[in-house]
């Protein structure tokens, strides 16, 4: 077995597990990339690395000069994923967090030392953004990366998941993957499309007004700048609505197939099978879609045990992803 220098050099390189067993269209296969095995724990890893990278190689950031600070806006994994690159790079991190989130957020942080602002949880992560911008230009000696317009987030994905979906299924037809602050789709998707224009690209949305863990409406009054940047637009063939108990029936229905994962993979999951229910009879396809995380952080929901109703009501009020 290979021996690596730093945990950071295990970032990336996720597994990809069919669930076809799932799909409700026997000719479509569905695979599952499983990006909760990046050491924090999901896909964010990714993006946190690539941009405190590239503002180290901007001379933002000066590795091993202490009292250097960041700041970033997150419910959860970004922050996860910041906090850990920062501990092991030596950089204080502040991340300005809902005061509604989950236990495990909040633990996660605290574990690898990052100092937690706290934003009114009523406001979400529209209001963890606005006060960090805030924070930011009240001390302009801090370092602000700013995941939402930041391309070193969809050149992570262009770079490493892309590329590594074309390698281990370069049959791929269609991607799915849920939207956030919409790297993961501009990157990887724009990737395989470069590869195989005939490839879609299928987006996942909570309904507007509604909260989906991890994912965001664009109708909800903030757009990403990489979305309207890198034509976001331009790139979606298609996007589909997941409300918070399709995720949590779809998680369910993951574990019964071995795969235990968050509650934003149940909705990109379900994603992937409307994508497959669309499609006409007889087309064969092979789809691709993103699992952002793993479960253990998702505990305290009750997704796994509790009543499904009662489940999707506590999703509504306190942000777990």
């Amino acid at each position: 077995m290979a021996s690596h220098r730093s945990i950071l050099d295990l970032i990336g390189d996720t597994p990809l597990v069919e669930v076809s067993e799932l799909s409700p269209n026997p000719d479509a296969r569905i695979f599952v990339k499983l990006e909760g095995k990046n050491p924090g724990g999901s896909v964010k890893d990714r993006v946190a690395l690539a941009m405190v990278e590239d503002a180290e190689k901007a001379g933002l950031l000066r590795p091993g000069e202490a009292g250097q600070v960041l700041i970033e806006p997150s419910s959860g994994n970004t922050g996860i994923g910041l906090a850990l690159v920062c501990r092991v790079k030596g950089y204080h991190l502040v991340v300005v967090l809902p005061r509604n989130v989950s236990p495990e957020r909040r633990q996660l942080l605290e574990l690898w030392g990052a100092e937690i602002v706290e934003s009114p949880g009523s406001e979400g992560s529209n209001g963890a953004v606005r006060l960090a911008r805030q924070l930011a230009a009240e001390h302009p000696e801090w370092v602000f990366l700013y995941q939402y317009a930041n391309p070193a987030n969809p050149r992570a994905h262009y770079e490493s998941t892309g590329p590594e979906i074309w390698r281990d299924c370069p049959e791929i037809t269609h991607f799915v993957a849920g939207l956030g602050t919409s790297g993961t789709l501009l990157g990887a998707g724009r990737y395989l499309k470069e590869r195989n224009p005939s490839i879609e690209v299928w987006a996942v949305e909570p309904p507007a007004g509604e909260m989906v863990d991890g994912l965001r409406n664009l109708d909800d009054g903030y757009i990403p700048p990489i979305f309207e940047e890198l034509g976001g637009a331009d790139l979606l063939d298609r996007k589909t609505v997941v409300r918070p108990k399709e995720s949590i029936e779809w998680v369910r229905r993951l574990a019964d197939s071995g795969i235990f994962v968050g509650l934003s993979s149940g909705a990109a999951m379900a994603g992937a099978a409307r994508c497959a229910a669309h499609l006409a009879g007889g087309r064969q396809a092979v789809i691709v879609v993103v699992s952002p995380d793993d479960g253990w952080k998702y505990l305290s929901t009750g997704a796994w045990t509790g009543d499904i109703d009662e489940v999707s009501e506590r999703a509504g009020s306190v942000i777990y992803f």
